[in-house]
């Protein structure tokens, strides 16, 4: 049986689309569960660190109602430029590319007042109209949650390798971190792992780590959940500062214990990425069962 006919627009958007995807090697998605878990710091230190690898890397900030990424990179006062027909993203060095809701509002302090319809009019242009140019990795900084603007969101990037879950040791936050990992895999996502954010404060003046809100149960929770387990990264104030400063702690203070983590998490995820295709393979197979077994049900019934 033929499926409905597509308009000649939707045509138009999916070519758009898969243009711009097509010169994306991999797209990695920062998913949380509840705001508040450092989601952004994670998300931004991420692609900071993919961009001193040496890899072309671009960062869009999906957070509608709390667009944070430009503040962390001090770009908070740039403004988008098009070229052509489209939005180009503000360059931050080595070979980074910044894109943000932050940068179509009149100012810092302005509020995104807009319906969902709208909200997602613009995340659709930013995934098809931007001019990202090669890539090797696309980040993105969703919103916090599994709701509608999650979920549109999810739908509209199709070739996402896998999502990264970032949560923190607290039982109400694990408990969010657990329906992050159902949300992907309705959605079809790979779940690249779960990285356990505010893991243990570290003193600044003895370096002595005590566990203000425990530990451990993020990698819990990965084991549970059958998905990788990323690392931990403690809770310093050079990371607070550096997210205040616009400068990511793996270029502020690279020696730092949270610099450290940050570059041992990412190694991780590029690991699963480009090198231990079995995990994510794995679970697309899962994918695809289900979605076998579910046709069949319907058939039946």
């Amino acid at each position: 049986m033929a499926g409905p006919m597509l308009s000649a627009e939707q045509i138009e958007d999916d070519t758009k689309l898969m243009e711009t995807l097509s010169r994306i090697k991999h797209v990695i998605i920062v998913l949380s569960g509840k705001g508040g878990v450092g989601k952004s710091t994670v998300s931004s230190n991420l692609a900071q660190s993919l961009s001193m690898m040496g890899l072309m890397t671009g960062i869009m900030d999906l957070d509608i109602t709390g667009p944070n990424i430009p503040k962390m990179f001090h770009i908070e006062d740039e403004r988008l430029t098009v070229e052509g027909e489209k939005l180009v993203p503000v360059d931050v060095p080595p070979s980074l590319r910044v894109m943000s809701m932050a940068f179509l509002l009149p100012d810092k302090d302005s509020a995104l007042m807009w319906r969902g319809p709208v909200k997602m009019g613009a995340v659709k242009q930013f995934v098809e109209d931007v001019q990202w140019g090669p890539l090797d990795y696309l980040v993105i900084d969703m919103p916090p949650g599994s709701g509608d603007e999650a979920l549109s969101i999810a739908q509209l990037i199709p070739k996402a390798d896998g999502a990264v879950i970032v949560t923190t040791p607290q039982e109400v936050a694990l408990l969010d971190s657990r329906k992050s990992v159902t949300f992907a895999a309705q959605s079809h996502i790979p779940v690249i792992g779960i990285v356990e954010n505010m893991s243990g404060f570290v003193c600044p003046h003895c370096g002595r780590a005590v566990d203000i809100f425990k530990s451990g149960g993020g990698e819990a929770a990965a084991k549970d959940m059958g998905v990788p387990f990323l690392g931990r990264i403690p809770l310093e104030p050079g990371v607070v500062e550096s997210g205040d400063s616009g400068l990511p702690i793996v270029v502020r203070d690279p020696d730092s214990a949270a610099a450290k983590a940050f570059k041992a998490f990412v190694q991780k995820v590029v690991d699963i990425v480009e090198r231990d295709t079995e995990v994510l393979a794995g679970q697309r197979a899962r994918f695809k069962e289900e979605d076998a077994r579910r046709m069949a049900q319907q058939e039946k019934g």
